[in-house]
């Protein structure tokens, strides 16, 4: 039985673990950590098939580069002089194109819908994690924002994805849970949500029940290569032989692959969230907060906020008041009766989306070796991606006829 070791324990490491396991692999996670914080348990928990427009897209430098200059925008891209920041930069203004957006658009919906229908499989196994399918509000308060909103709305509704254009008496209609101040919104009714922590550890248990390995707490810091292909990691808890390796690192994957010969244009983007249980008044339906590039998410009784797009470095750990300040000042705008006060640091998350300057995620046999597979860089769409992800990898092991077409995922 082939052994195969996933670098990352995150929901895209687990969950091609999990099924790896379901093809009768040997399987062991490795992760530097005790698994129980990152990007996958602090994020606003959407399946979005809606996101199928990439980071790198025309008019986001100049719109960025305005950002810079408000400390509670919703993306700050902090400078600093490193070859790896320019060449990122520099990739970025590459590939923000209609051209790249136009063949990146049905690769996103086609991933992201795989996703959804592989949650629906998971939920229907009895995971208690909160599964639901009431759509995404784009909320909006202003005419440039609809125009953009609407938009994109109709570029999604040509791809097939269910998509209503709501007035602002629709929006009340539709949203019960609480007040709404907006002119309008954007109603995908394709997308869903679940409650992130709840999945991580359903599919912990899950793997359990398929006898996956999980060394946490394991810094896996070279590796013994041989005739084109890893032989060995090697651990600070010792060496571990392999026949396949994954890496499922998130904003830590360039560290890794380095290691291999493998350069990956990746860097972090930082976001916050905090969450505020058994709330009686909340939003009943996940929404984003368009001018604030806010996402809430209803998740059972408590109700998530999140926001920011900061790309940095891993070793920025401090939670930036101002740009936490900034995602408080547009829920009360837009939730007029919530009254909501900014969180204190120790009920704040924050945590790294792994960003390609492409905007697209890497899901590909690495070049150089040949038993070596990537699969990172899903910036802030790690849950809504990591099911397809999890399966397509799988398929690419045992040579199966792919899901879908990986030709936009390759590096």
């Amino acid at each position: 039985m082939k052994k195969i070791s996933i670098i990352g324990g995150g929901i895209i490491g687990l969950s091609t673990a999990y099924y790896l396991s379901k093809d009768g692999y040997e399987v062991t996670v490795f992760d530097s950590t005790n698994l129980s914080d990152g990007c996958s348990y602090g994020n606003a928990g959407m399946i979005v098939p809606s996101h199928i427009i990439p980071l790198a897209q025309p008019g986001m430098i100049a719109q960025g580069i305005k950002w810079m200059f408000d400390s509670q925008s919703p993306f700050y891209v902090r400078p600093r002089l490193s070859m790896e920041f320019l060449k990122w930069g520099l990739q970025f203004y590459k590939f923000a194109t209609p051209q790249h957006v136009a063949k990146s658009m049905p690769a996103l919906r086609d991933l992201s819908l795989l996703s959804k229908e592989l949650y629906q499989d998971l939920d229907r196994q009895g995971g208690d994690f909160f599964y639901e399918e009431k759509g995404l509000l784009m909320l909006f308060k202003t005419d440039k924002v609809a125009e953009d909103i609407h938009h994109e709305g109709h570029l999604a509704q040509d791809l097939g994805l269910e998509v209503d254009f709501l007035s602002k008496d629709e929006v009340t209609k539709l949203e019960t849970g609480t007040k709404t101040d907006v002119i309008g919104a954007v109603h995908y009714r394709s997308d869903a949500h679940l409650y992130p922590q709840k999945f991580m550890a359903f599919l912990k248990n899950e793997l359990v029940k398929n006898k996956v390995i999980i060394q946490g707490n394991t810094k896996v810091s070279d590796f013994v290569v041989s005739n084109g292909k890893v032989n060995e990691l090697i651990t600070n808890q010792g060496n571990f032989d392999t026949d396949e390796v994954v890496i499922a690192s998130g904003s830590w994957s360039p560290q890794i692959t380095k290691k291999l010969g493998t350069s990956l244009s990746i860097l972090p983007g930082k976001g916050y969230s905090f969450t505020l249980e058994n709330q009686s008044q909340k939003p009943s339906i996940p929404s984003i907060l368009c001018e604030g590039k806010v996402a809430v998410t209803p998740m059972s009784g408590d109700i998530r906020f999140g926001g920011t797009m900061e790309i940095t470095h891993t070793k920025d750990t401090k939670i930036n008041q101002n740009r936490l300040q900034g995602i408080v000042n547009s829920i009360n705008e837009f939730y007029p009766d919530l009254n909501i006060q900014r969180p204190k640091e120790t009920d704040t998350w924050y945590g790294f989306r792994p960003c390609t300057p492409s905007g697209m995620p890497i899901i590909a046999r690495d070049k150089r070796l040949s038993n070596v597979t990537l699969a990172t860089g899903h910036a802030m769409m790690g849950l809504s991606l990591a099911p397809a992800t999890g399966k397509l990898v799988s398929e690419m092991m045992t040579d199966k006829k792919l899901s879908v077409d990986i030709g936009m995922f390759q590096v």
